[in-house]
Protein backbone atom coordinates (compact mmCIF):
# COMPACT_ATOMS: atom_id res chain seq x y z
CA UNK A 1 0.00 0.00 0.00
CA UNK A 2 1.22 3.62 -0.40
CA UNK A 3 2.06 5.88 2.52
CA UNK A 4 1.87 9.50 1.96
CA UNK A 5 0.53 10.40 5.17
CA UNK A 6 1.76 9.16 8.90
CA UNK A 7 0.03 10.23 11.96
CA UNK A 8 2.57 10.02 14.72
CA UNK A 9 0.36 8.84 17.82
CA UNK A 10 3.14 9.71 20.24
CA UNK A 11 5.04 12.76 21.92
CA UNK A 12 8.15 14.01 22.90
CA UNK A 13 11.63 13.01 21.01
CA UNK A 14 10.25 9.89 19.28
CA UNK A 15 7.88 12.27 17.52
CA UNK A 16 10.65 14.79 16.27
CA UNK A 17 12.67 11.83 14.87
CA UNK A 18 9.74 9.76 12.94
CA UNK A 19 8.60 13.33 11.95
CA UNK A 20 11.86 13.91 10.08
CA UNK A 21 12.21 10.48 8.59
CA UNK A 22 8.68 11.67 6.69
CA UNK A 23 10.56 14.59 5.59
CA UNK A 24 12.97 12.11 4.37
CA UNK A 25 10.91 10.25 2.66
CA UNK A 26 8.29 12.84 1.20
CA UNK A 27 5.71 12.18 3.25
CA UNK A 28 3.41 14.35 4.99
CA UNK A 29 4.08 14.17 9.05
CA UNK A 30 0.40 14.68 11.37
CA UNK A 31 1.48 15.23 14.84
CA UNK A 32 -1.31 15.07 17.74
CA UNK A 33 -1.08 16.71 21.37
CA UNK A 34 -2.72 16.41 24.66
CA UNK A 35 -3.92 20.17 25.88
CA UNK A 36 -0.50 20.17 28.41
CA UNK A 37 1.54 19.84 24.80
CA UNK A 38 -0.55 22.43 22.94
CA UNK A 39 2.44 24.12 21.03
CA UNK A 40 5.24 21.39 21.64
CA UNK A 41 8.23 21.20 19.33
CA UNK A 42 6.78 18.20 17.49
CA UNK A 43 3.67 20.18 16.70
CA UNK A 44 5.42 23.24 15.53
CA UNK A 45 7.64 20.76 12.98
CA UNK A 46 5.03 18.88 11.85
CA UNK A 47 2.88 19.45 8.60
CA UNK A 48 -0.18 19.19 10.58
CA UNK A 49 -1.20 19.13 14.36
CA UNK A 50 -3.85 17.72 16.01
CA UNK A 51 -5.50 18.18 19.73
CA UNK A 52 -6.49 14.72 21.38
CA UNK A 53 -7.30 15.13 24.47
CA UNK A 54 -7.13 16.66 28.32
CA UNK A 55 -3.37 16.00 30.17
CA UNK A 56 -3.92 13.01 31.63
CA UNK A 57 -2.28 10.11 28.75
CA UNK A 58 -5.55 7.79 29.25
CA UNK A 59 -7.28 10.85 28.06
CA UNK A 60 -5.38 11.61 25.25
CA UNK A 61 -1.96 9.71 24.02
CA UNK A 62 -4.15 6.37 25.47
CA UNK A 63 -7.12 6.88 23.83
CA UNK A 64 -7.31 5.03 21.01
CA UNK A 65 -10.83 6.83 19.69
CA UNK A 66 -9.27 9.82 19.67
CA UNK A 67 -6.33 8.89 17.88
CA UNK A 68 -8.11 7.21 15.03
CA UNK A 69 -10.63 10.21 14.68
CA UNK A 70 -7.76 12.69 14.62
CA UNK A 71 -5.87 10.46 11.54
CA UNK A 72 -9.27 10.20 9.92
CA UNK A 73 -10.11 13.70 10.16
CA UNK A 74 -6.46 14.83 8.98
CA UNK A 75 -6.39 12.48 6.05
CA UNK A 76 -3.57 9.89 7.39
CA UNK A 77 -2.67 6.47 5.10
CA UNK A 78 -1.18 5.65 8.19
CA UNK A 79 -0.28 5.68 11.85
CA UNK A 80 3.46 5.27 13.35
CA UNK A 81 2.78 4.38 17.83
CA UNK A 82 6.72 5.22 18.57
CA UNK A 83 7.69 3.29 21.53
CA UNK A 84 5.77 3.14 24.59
CA UNK A 85 1.69 4.49 25.14
CA UNK A 86 0.36 2.19 22.78
CA UNK A 87 2.83 1.25 20.83
CA UNK A 88 2.16 -2.78 22.11
CA UNK A 89 -1.44 -2.34 22.34
CA UNK A 90 -3.04 -5.35 20.30
CA UNK A 91 -6.16 -3.34 20.62
CA UNK A 92 -4.68 -0.19 19.17
CA UNK A 93 -3.25 -2.30 16.17
CA UNK A 94 -6.65 -3.68 15.29
CA UNK A 95 -8.10 -0.99 15.70
CA UNK A 96 -6.03 1.05 13.09
CA UNK A 97 -6.40 -1.99 10.85
CA UNK A 98 -10.11 -1.44 11.11
CA UNK A 99 -10.07 1.96 10.45
CA UNK A 100 -8.76 1.01 6.62
CA UNK A 101 -5.34 2.69 7.63
CA UNK A 102 -1.95 1.16 7.86
CA UNK A 103 -0.24 0.05 11.45
CA UNK A 104 3.70 1.12 11.73
CA UNK A 105 4.54 -2.09 12.99
CA UNK A 106 4.18 -5.66 13.50
CA UNK A 107 0.96 -7.47 12.84
CA UNK A 108 -1.80 -7.57 16.08
CA UNK A 109 -1.36 -10.87 16.02
CA UNK A 110 2.85 -10.63 16.30
CA UNK A 111 1.74 -8.01 18.76
CA UNK A 112 -0.40 -10.35 21.31
CA UNK A 113 2.09 -13.26 21.61
CA UNK A 114 5.14 -11.06 21.72
CA UNK A 115 4.64 -8.02 23.18
CA UNK A 116 2.96 -10.08 26.23
CA UNK A 117 5.66 -11.05 28.17
CA UNK A 118 4.28 -14.61 28.93
CA UNK A 119 3.74 -16.07 25.51
CA UNK A 120 6.67 -14.46 24.72
CA UNK A 121 8.36 -16.96 27.11
CA UNK A 122 6.43 -19.68 25.56
CA UNK A 123 7.41 -18.90 21.69
CA UNK A 124 10.84 -18.76 23.14
CA UNK A 125 10.95 -21.84 24.39
CA UNK A 126 9.16 -23.40 21.21
CA UNK A 127 12.28 -22.09 19.29
CA UNK A 128 14.39 -23.75 21.75
CA UNK A 129 15.64 -20.22 22.99
CA UNK A 130 16.43 -20.67 26.72
CA UNK A 131 14.70 -18.84 29.25
CA UNK A 132 14.69 -18.19 33.30
CA UNK A 133 12.42 -19.87 34.99
CA UNK A 134 8.85 -18.27 35.40
CA UNK A 135 5.15 -18.14 36.43
CA UNK A 136 3.40 -19.99 33.79
CA UNK A 137 1.22 -16.91 33.25
CA UNK A 138 -0.35 -13.79 34.94
CA UNK A 139 -0.68 -13.85 38.70
CA UNK A 140 -3.68 -12.65 40.49
CA UNK A 141 -2.78 -13.40 44.02
CA UNK A 142 -1.04 -13.80 46.95
CA UNK A 143 -1.42 -17.00 47.19
CA UNK A 144 -0.78 -17.91 43.77
CA UNK A 145 2.44 -16.10 43.82
CA UNK A 146 3.83 -17.46 46.82
CA UNK A 147 3.11 -21.07 45.40
CA UNK A 148 5.52 -20.03 41.89
CA UNK A 149 8.04 -18.37 43.77
CA UNK A 150 8.78 -21.19 46.33
CA UNK A 151 9.16 -22.87 42.55
CA UNK A 152 11.01 -20.81 41.21
CA UNK A 153 13.12 -19.91 43.83
CA UNK A 154 14.11 -16.15 45.53
CA UNK A 155 14.82 -13.90 44.78
CA UNK A 156 11.64 -13.16 42.16
CA UNK A 157 11.18 -10.54 39.52
CA UNK A 158 7.45 -9.13 39.65
CA UNK A 159 7.10 -7.70 36.00
CA UNK A 160 4.40 -6.15 34.04
CA UNK A 161 2.67 -8.55 31.48
CA UNK A 162 2.53 -5.93 29.37
CA UNK A 163 4.76 -3.08 28.20
CA UNK A 164 8.66 -2.92 28.66
CA UNK A 165 11.03 -0.04 29.91
CA UNK A 166 11.73 -1.02 33.22
CA UNK A 167 7.87 -0.07 33.97
CA UNK A 168 5.44 -1.95 36.35
CA UNK A 169 8.80 -4.64 37.45
CA UNK A 170 9.90 -4.85 41.69
CA UNK A 171 11.82 -6.97 43.25
CA UNK A 172 11.34 -9.63 46.37
CA UNK A 173 14.05 -10.85 47.72
CA UNK A 174 12.13 -12.82 50.16
CA UNK A 175 8.07 -14.04 50.49
CA UNK A 176 7.80 -11.05 52.86
CA UNK A 177 8.06 -8.52 50.33
CA UNK A 178 6.02 -10.44 47.55
CA UNK A 179 2.82 -8.77 48.54
CA UNK A 180 4.07 -5.43 48.40
CA UNK A 181 5.88 -5.69 45.28
CA UNK A 182 3.23 -7.05 43.11
CA UNK A 183 0.95 -4.28 44.09
CA UNK A 184 3.20 -1.69 43.28
CA UNK A 185 4.35 -3.34 39.84
CA UNK A 186 0.69 -4.08 38.86
CA UNK A 187 -0.51 -0.16 39.89
CA UNK A 188 2.80 1.02 37.88
CA UNK A 189 1.70 -1.17 35.01
CA UNK A 190 -1.47 -0.01 34.91
CA UNK A 191 -0.79 3.65 34.98
CA UNK A 192 2.13 3.12 32.05
CA UNK A 193 0.05 0.75 29.52
CA UNK A 194 -3.31 0.57 30.47
CA UNK A 195 -3.14 -2.99 31.78
CA UNK A 196 -2.32 -4.38 35.02
CA UNK A 197 -1.73 -8.16 34.21
CA UNK A 198 2.06 -9.16 36.71
CA UNK A 199 4.11 -12.50 36.05
CA UNK A 200 6.54 -13.41 38.29
CA UNK A 201 10.45 -14.55 37.09
CA UNK A 202 13.89 -15.81 38.22
CA UNK A 203 15.91 -12.56 39.00
CA UNK A 204 19.41 -12.60 38.15
CA UNK A 205 21.50 -10.48 39.98
CA UNK A 206 24.76 -9.36 38.17
CA UNK A 207 23.96 -10.13 34.47
CA UNK A 208 24.50 -7.99 31.33
CA UNK A 209 21.65 -6.82 29.57
CA UNK A 210 22.22 -7.58 25.96
CA UNK A 211 19.11 -7.24 22.80
CA UNK A 212 19.72 -8.09 19.59
CA UNK A 213 18.16 -5.16 17.19
CA UNK A 214 16.33 -6.97 13.95
CA UNK A 215 13.98 -6.35 11.04
CA UNK A 216 11.62 -8.40 9.23
CA UNK A 217 9.98 -7.75 5.93
CA UNK A 218 6.48 -9.44 4.68
CA UNK A 219 7.99 -11.63 2.40
CA UNK A 220 9.67 -13.59 4.87
CA UNK A 221 13.08 -12.00 5.13
CA UNK A 222 14.50 -11.56 8.51
CA UNK A 223 17.78 -9.64 9.47
CA UNK A 224 19.74 -8.63 12.56
CA UNK A 225 21.48 -5.53 12.59
CA UNK A 226 23.71 -6.40 15.65
CA UNK A 227 23.18 -6.35 19.10
CA UNK A 228 23.31 -3.45 21.85
CA UNK A 229 24.27 -3.39 25.61
CA UNK A 230 22.26 -1.87 28.28
CA UNK A 231 23.35 -2.72 31.63
CA UNK A 232 23.68 0.72 32.84
CA UNK A 233 20.30 1.00 34.70
CA UNK A 234 19.08 2.22 37.80
CA UNK A 235 14.69 0.74 38.81
CA UNK A 236 15.75 -1.17 35.96
CA UNK A 237 14.88 1.19 33.53
CA UNK A 238 18.15 2.01 31.27
CA UNK A 239 19.83 5.07 31.04
CA UNK A 240 22.91 4.07 28.90
CA UNK A 241 22.91 2.07 26.38
CA UNK A 242 25.80 1.15 23.40
CA UNK A 243 26.11 -0.70 20.15
CA UNK A 244 27.75 -3.20 19.82
CA UNK A 245 27.94 -4.78 23.44
CA UNK A 246 31.25 -4.44 24.80
CA UNK A 247 33.42 -7.46 25.56
CA UNK A 248 30.93 -10.07 24.69
CA UNK A 249 32.78 -13.22 23.75
CA UNK A 250 32.47 -14.13 19.63
CA UNK A 251 31.04 -17.24 20.45
CA UNK A 252 28.47 -16.65 22.56
CA UNK A 253 27.33 -13.09 20.45
CA UNK A 254 26.68 -15.60 17.07
CA UNK A 255 24.77 -17.69 19.31
CA UNK A 256 22.61 -14.33 20.59
CA UNK A 257 22.35 -12.66 17.20
CA UNK A 258 20.94 -16.09 16.03
CA UNK A 259 18.80 -16.92 18.51
CA UNK A 260 17.34 -13.57 17.65
CA UNK A 261 16.70 -14.45 14.03
CA UNK A 262 15.40 -17.50 14.76
CA UNK A 263 12.72 -16.12 16.82
CA UNK A 264 11.92 -14.01 14.96
CA UNK A 265 11.45 -16.02 11.65
CA UNK A 266 9.54 -18.81 13.53
CA UNK A 267 6.97 -16.30 14.48
CA UNK A 268 6.95 -14.78 10.98
CA UNK A 269 8.10 -11.15 12.41
CA UNK A 270 7.62 -7.85 9.87
CA UNK A 271 8.70 -4.44 11.11
CA UNK A 272 11.29 -3.71 13.77
CA UNK A 273 11.64 -5.70 16.96
CA UNK A 274 13.99 -5.97 19.55
CA UNK A 275 14.65 -9.26 21.36
CA UNK A 276 16.63 -9.12 24.66
CA UNK A 277 18.62 -11.41 26.33
CA UNK A 278 20.28 -11.46 30.09
CA UNK A 279 24.11 -12.98 29.78
CA UNK A 280 25.86 -14.75 32.88
CA UNK A 281 29.27 -13.62 31.35
CA UNK A 282 31.00 -16.13 34.05
CA UNK A 283 28.87 -19.17 32.96
CA UNK A 284 29.10 -17.51 29.08
CA UNK A 285 25.05 -18.42 29.22
CA UNK A 286 21.81 -16.06 27.98
CA UNK A 287 18.47 -16.21 29.07
CA UNK A 288 15.36 -14.79 26.79
CA UNK A 289 14.47 -11.70 28.88
CA UNK A 290 11.59 -10.31 26.33
CA UNK A 291 10.98 -9.24 23.16
CA UNK A 292 9.65 -5.59 21.79
CA UNK A 293 7.79 -5.53 19.35
CA UNK A 294 8.61 -1.57 18.88
CA UNK A 295 10.71 1.04 18.05
CA UNK A 296 13.34 0.82 20.90
CA UNK A 297 14.45 4.38 22.81
CA UNK A 298 18.35 3.34 21.80
CA UNK A 299 17.76 2.62 18.45
CA UNK A 300 20.27 5.53 17.43
CA UNK A 301 23.34 3.69 18.80
CA UNK A 302 22.29 0.55 16.14
CA UNK A 303 21.57 3.46 13.17
CA UNK A 304 24.88 4.94 13.80
CA UNK A 305 27.09 2.10 14.22
CA UNK A 306 25.26 0.36 10.84
CA UNK A 307 24.43 3.72 8.81
CA UNK A 308 20.58 2.00 8.02
CA UNK A 309 17.76 4.36 9.56
CA UNK A 310 15.46 2.15 11.17
CA UNK A 311 12.80 4.33 11.28
CA UNK A 312 12.44 4.37 7.36
CA UNK A 313 12.54 0.84 7.11
CA UNK A 314 10.01 0.27 9.50
CA UNK A 315 7.83 2.40 7.00
CA UNK A 316 8.95 0.99 3.80
CA UNK A 317 8.22 -2.66 5.77
CA UNK A 318 4.62 -1.16 6.10
CA UNK A 319 4.17 -0.20 2.71
CA UNK A 320 4.78 -3.91 1.42
CA UNK A 321 7.85 -3.37 -0.05
CA UNK A 322 11.49 -5.90 0.66
CA UNK A 323 14.15 -5.41 2.75
CA UNK A 324 16.44 -3.99 0.38
CA UNK A 325 19.42 -5.54 1.71
CA UNK A 326 20.43 -8.91 3.22
CA UNK A 327 22.57 -10.11 6.16
CA UNK A 328 25.30 -10.14 4.83
CA UNK A 329 25.29 -6.28 3.53
CA UNK A 330 24.90 -5.24 7.53
CA UNK A 331 28.56 -4.14 8.53
CA UNK A 332 29.05 -2.79 12.07
CA UNK A 333 31.06 -0.15 11.93
CA UNK A 334 33.14 1.51 15.09
CA UNK A 335 31.01 1.95 18.23
CA UNK A 336 28.14 4.44 19.61
CA UNK A 337 27.17 5.16 23.30
CA UNK A 338 23.82 6.77 24.29
CA UNK A 339 22.72 8.72 26.98
CA UNK A 340 19.38 9.55 28.49
CA UNK A 341 18.72 13.24 29.10
CA UNK A 342 15.63 12.80 31.78
CA UNK A 343 14.06 15.82 34.33
CA UNK A 344 15.32 13.49 37.22
CA UNK A 345 17.34 14.78 40.19
CA UNK A 346 19.42 12.33 40.84
CA UNK A 347 20.56 13.95 44.01
CA UNK A 348 17.44 13.50 45.65
CA UNK A 349 16.60 9.70 44.31
CA UNK A 350 15.44 10.72 40.79
CA UNK A 351 13.03 12.89 42.32
CA UNK A 352 11.25 13.93 39.16
CA UNK A 353 11.76 17.47 38.39
CA UNK A 354 8.66 18.92 35.48
CA UNK A 355 9.33 22.35 35.18
CA UNK A 356 9.92 25.47 32.35
CA UNK A 357 13.25 24.59 29.96
CA UNK A 358 14.38 28.42 30.56
CA UNK A 359 17.57 27.81 29.16
CA UNK A 360 19.19 24.56 26.71
CA UNK A 361 22.16 24.97 24.79
CA UNK A 362 22.73 21.34 23.22
CA UNK A 363 26.49 20.63 22.45
CA UNK A 364 28.31 20.84 19.38
CA UNK A 365 31.19 18.50 17.81
CA UNK A 366 31.51 15.70 15.11
CA UNK A 367 30.31 12.62 15.61
CA UNK A 368 27.59 13.65 18.27
CA UNK A 369 23.71 12.91 17.71
CA UNK A 370 21.16 14.80 19.61
CA UNK A 371 17.85 13.88 19.32
CA UNK A 372 15.30 16.30 22.00
CA UNK A 373 11.92 16.66 21.79
CA UNK A 374 12.23 20.28 23.45
CA UNK A 375 13.24 23.93 22.89
CA UNK A 376 14.85 26.08 25.19
CA UNK A 377 10.82 27.71 26.71
CA UNK A 378 9.18 24.77 26.41
CA UNK A 379 7.88 23.07 29.68
CA UNK A 380 8.45 19.50 30.44
CA UNK A 381 4.63 18.33 32.11
CA UNK A 382 4.35 15.78 35.00
CA UNK A 383 1.97 13.42 33.15
CA UNK A 384 4.15 11.73 30.86
CA UNK A 385 7.69 10.24 31.13
CA UNK A 386 11.10 12.49 32.05
CA UNK A 387 12.99 11.82 29.13
CA UNK A 388 13.00 15.06 27.19
CA UNK A 389 16.22 14.09 24.76
CA UNK A 390 19.38 11.98 23.95
CA UNK A 391 22.97 12.62 23.45
CA UNK A 392 24.54 9.36 21.29
CA UNK A 393 28.36 9.40 20.22
CA UNK A 394 30.14 7.56 17.73
CA UNK A 395 33.91 6.52 17.53
CA UNK A 396 35.97 4.27 16.00
CA UNK A 397 36.74 2.65 19.04
CA UNK A 398 34.34 1.94 22.37
CA UNK A 399 37.45 4.17 24.30
CA UNK A 400 36.63 7.44 21.68
CA UNK A 401 32.86 6.79 22.11
CA UNK A 402 32.75 7.14 25.45
CA UNK A 403 35.28 10.13 25.61
CA UNK A 404 33.48 11.84 23.44
CA UNK A 405 30.17 11.47 25.13
CA UNK A 406 31.69 12.68 28.50
CA UNK A 407 32.77 15.79 26.76
CA UNK A 408 29.45 16.21 24.81
CA UNK A 409 27.63 15.75 28.39
CA UNK A 410 29.87 18.35 30.32
CA UNK A 411 29.06 20.66 27.82
CA UNK A 412 24.90 20.49 28.03
CA UNK A 413 23.51 23.25 29.28
CA UNK A 414 19.95 23.51 30.66
CA UNK A 415 18.33 25.73 32.97
CA UNK A 416 14.93 24.94 34.52
CA UNK A 417 14.78 21.19 35.88
CA UNK A 418 17.35 19.04 37.47
CA UNK A 419 18.33 16.50 34.70
CA UNK A 420 20.36 13.49 34.78
CA UNK A 421 23.29 15.19 32.62
CA UNK A 422 25.88 15.35 34.86
CA UNK A 423 25.27 11.95 36.82
CA UNK A 424 25.45 10.18 33.66
CA UNK A 425 28.67 12.06 32.91
CA UNK A 426 30.10 10.78 36.15
CA UNK A 427 28.64 6.93 35.78
CA UNK A 428 30.34 6.59 32.27
CA UNK A 429 33.83 7.47 33.77
CA UNK A 430 33.77 4.86 36.05
CA UNK A 431 36.50 2.62 36.19
CA UNK A 432 34.04 -0.98 35.79
CA UNK A 433 32.16 1.05 32.79
CA UNK A 434 35.64 1.99 30.89
CA UNK A 435 36.64 -1.41 31.59
CA UNK A 436 33.39 -3.27 30.52
CA UNK A 437 33.11 -4.85 33.59
CA UNK A 438 29.93 -3.70 34.58
CA UNK A 439 26.53 -5.73 35.37
CA UNK A 440 22.94 -4.36 35.70
CA UNK A 441 23.57 -3.63 39.10
CA UNK A 442 26.43 -1.93 39.23
CA UNK A 443 24.76 1.53 39.31
CA UNK A 444 23.03 1.13 42.57
CA UNK A 445 25.44 -0.92 44.41
CA UNK A 446 28.35 -0.79 43.36
CA UNK A 447 28.97 2.84 42.00
CA UNK A 448 29.02 5.91 44.21
CA UNK A 449 29.62 8.64 41.66
CA UNK A 450 30.69 12.00 43.04
CA UNK A 451 27.18 13.81 44.72
CA UNK A 452 28.66 17.32 45.18
CA UNK A 453 31.60 18.21 43.38
CA UNK A 454 29.94 18.32 39.96
CA UNK A 455 26.09 19.10 41.07
CA UNK A 456 24.44 21.78 39.23
CA UNK A 457 23.98 23.55 42.38
CA UNK A 458 26.40 22.54 44.08
CA UNK A 459 28.41 26.05 43.25
CA UNK A 460 25.83 28.88 44.86
CA UNK A 461 26.70 26.89 48.15
CA UNK A 462 30.32 27.93 47.96
CA UNK A 463 28.99 31.80 47.70
CA UNK A 464 27.92 30.81 51.40
CA UNK A 465 31.17 30.45 52.42
CA UNK A 466 30.44 26.73 51.77
CA UNK A 467 33.94 24.89 50.86
CA UNK A 468 34.42 22.14 48.15
CA UNK A 469 33.92 18.82 49.15
CA UNK A 470 36.11 17.46 51.60
CA UNK A 471 38.01 13.74 50.37
CA UNK A 472 39.95 11.52 51.87
CA UNK A 473 43.68 11.23 51.71
CA UNK A 474 45.18 8.28 49.78
CA UNK A 475 46.27 7.15 53.14
CA UNK A 476 42.65 7.15 54.53
CA UNK A 477 40.23 4.47 54.42
CA UNK A 478 37.05 5.72 51.80
CA UNK A 479 34.85 6.98 52.90
CA UNK A 480 30.98 5.25 52.66
CA UNK A 481 27.98 7.66 52.01
CA UNK A 482 25.94 8.06 54.85
CA UNK A 483 23.00 10.14 52.99
CA UNK A 484 22.86 13.05 51.00
CA UNK A 485 20.35 16.45 52.72
CA UNK A 486 18.90 19.29 51.16
CA UNK A 487 19.23 22.14 53.79
CA UNK A 488 18.01 26.10 54.38
CA UNK A 489 20.89 28.43 53.49
CA UNK A 490 19.68 32.03 53.34
CA UNK A 491 17.09 32.80 50.59
CA UNK A 492 17.92 28.92 49.38
CA UNK A 493 18.91 25.98 50.11
CA UNK A 494 22.30 24.03 50.43
CA UNK A 495 22.76 20.02 49.16
CA UNK A 496 25.27 18.30 52.38
CA UNK A 497 26.71 14.73 51.78
CA UNK A 498 26.95 12.68 55.08
CA UNK A 499 29.82 10.29 54.73
CA UNK A 500 30.93 7.45 57.33
CA UNK A 501 34.27 6.61 57.37
CA UNK A 502 35.23 3.14 56.56
CA UNK A 503 36.96 2.50 59.94
CA UNK A 504 33.55 3.50 61.96
CA UNK A 505 31.46 0.86 63.56
CA UNK A 506 27.80 0.33 61.67
CA UNK A 507 26.85 1.70 64.68
CA UNK A 508 28.13 4.93 64.40
CA UNK A 509 25.55 6.21 62.14
CA UNK A 510 22.06 5.60 60.77
CA UNK A 511 22.32 4.55 57.09
CA UNK A 512 19.71 5.01 54.63
CA UNK A 513 18.66 2.74 52.02
CA UNK A 514 17.65 3.29 48.25
CA UNK A 515 14.70 1.78 47.03
CA UNK A 516 15.23 0.45 43.89
CA UNK A 517 11.87 0.70 42.69
CA UNK A 518 10.79 3.71 43.45
CA UNK A 519 11.87 7.08 45.27
CA UNK A 520 11.37 7.54 48.95
CA UNK A 521 10.98 11.43 50.46
CA UNK A 522 10.33 12.75 53.49
CA UNK A 523 8.46 15.71 54.34
CA UNK A 524 10.28 19.58 54.29
CA UNK A 525 11.82 19.79 57.99
CA UNK A 526 11.30 23.30 57.14
CA UNK A 527 7.58 23.34 57.37
CA UNK A 528 7.35 21.13 60.59
CA UNK A 529 4.56 19.13 60.48
CA UNK A 530 3.22 19.92 57.08
CA UNK A 531 3.71 17.12 54.44
CA UNK A 532 4.43 19.12 51.13
CA UNK A 533 4.56 17.95 47.62
CA UNK A 534 8.03 17.56 46.32
CA UNK A 535 6.39 18.22 42.94
CA UNK A 536 3.87 18.90 40.73
CA UNK A 537 1.89 15.10 40.43
CA UNK A 538 -1.28 12.86 40.88
CA UNK A 539 -1.83 11.44 43.73
CA UNK A 540 -1.72 7.16 43.65
CA UNK A 541 -3.13 6.35 46.85
CA UNK A 542 -2.84 7.15 49.95
CA UNK A 543 -2.08 4.71 53.26
CA UNK A 544 -2.71 7.33 56.58
CA UNK A 545 -5.98 8.59 57.80
CA UNK A 546 -6.83 11.36 60.66
CA UNK A 547 -6.07 10.53 63.46
CA UNK A 548 -3.49 7.47 63.12
CA UNK A 549 -0.26 7.50 64.59
CA UNK A 550 2.72 7.13 62.40
CA UNK A 551 6.02 6.10 62.57
CA UNK A 552 9.50 8.50 60.99
CA UNK A 553 9.84 7.15 57.57
CA UNK A 554 6.13 5.10 57.36
CA UNK A 555 4.19 5.63 54.26
CA UNK A 556 1.78 8.48 54.09
CA UNK A 557 0.68 8.44 50.33
CA UNK A 558 2.22 7.75 47.40
CA UNK A 559 2.88 10.54 44.05
CA UNK A 560 3.11 9.03 40.77
CA UNK A 561 4.98 11.79 38.01
CA UNK A 562 6.41 11.05 34.51
CA UNK A 563 5.45 7.69 35.36
CA UNK A 564 7.12 7.49 38.39
CA UNK A 565 6.06 6.57 41.63
CA UNK A 566 7.10 8.60 44.92
CA UNK A 567 6.26 7.49 48.40
CA UNK A 568 5.71 10.40 50.77
CA UNK A 569 6.55 9.38 53.91
CA UNK A 570 6.12 11.06 57.59
CA UNK A 571 8.79 13.48 58.78
CA UNK A 572 8.76 12.23 62.37
CA UNK A 573 7.04 10.23 64.95
CA UNK A 574 3.54 11.66 65.37
CA UNK A 575 -0.14 11.80 64.78
CA UNK A 576 -1.95 12.44 61.58
CA UNK A 577 -4.14 15.60 61.78
CA UNK A 578 -5.16 16.35 58.73
CA UNK A 579 -4.68 14.61 54.68
CA UNK A 580 -5.13 17.37 52.18
CA UNK A 581 -5.76 14.76 48.92
CA UNK A 582 -7.31 12.07 47.58
CA UNK A 583 -6.19 9.83 45.20
CA UNK A 584 -6.58 10.45 41.54
CA UNK A 585 -6.30 14.31 42.27
CA UNK A 586 -3.46 16.39 40.80
CA UNK A 587 -1.09 18.42 42.97
CA UNK A 588 0.96 21.51 42.70
CA UNK A 589 4.31 21.50 43.77
CA UNK A 590 4.78 22.72 47.45
CA UNK A 591 1.12 22.21 47.94
CA UNK A 592 0.54 20.87 51.47
CA UNK A 593 -0.58 17.11 51.20
CA UNK A 594 -0.72 15.64 55.13
CA UNK A 595 -0.20 17.65 58.97
CA UNK A 596 1.49 15.26 61.29
CA UNK A 597 2.28 16.55 64.54
CA UNK A 598 5.08 15.14 66.83
CA UNK A 599 4.12 13.54 69.97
Amino acid sequence: MSINAILIANRGEIAVRIIRACRLLGLRSIAVHSEADEGALWTRLADEARPIGPAPARDSYLSIENLIAAANAAGADAIHPGYGLLSESTEFAHAVEAAGLVFIGPSPQAIARMGDKVTARMAAQEAGVPVLPGSDGPVSDIGEALAAASRIGWPIAVKASFGGGGRGMRIAREEADLESAMAQASREAQAAFGRSEIYLERYLDRPRHVEVQILGDTHGHVVHLGDRDCSVQRRHQKLIEEAPAPALPEALRAQILAAAVDLASKEAYHGAGTVEFLVDHACEEFFFLEMNTRLQVEHGVTEMVTGIDIVCQQISIASGEPLAFSQADVRINGCAIQARIAAEDPWENFRPTPARLTGLELPLGPWLRLDFGVEAGDTIPPHYDSMFGKIQAWGATREDARTRLGAALGALQVSGPATTAPFLQQVIGQSEFAAMAHHTASLESDWQPRLLADRPDAAPASKHGIGPLATTSPAEPAAALSRVVRVPWGGSHGTIAIFRPASASDSSFQLTSVDSGQATLSGNAETGPQVLAPMDAAVAHVTASVGSTVARGETILVLEAMKMEVTIVAPHDGTVTEVCVAAGEAVRSGSLLAVVVAD
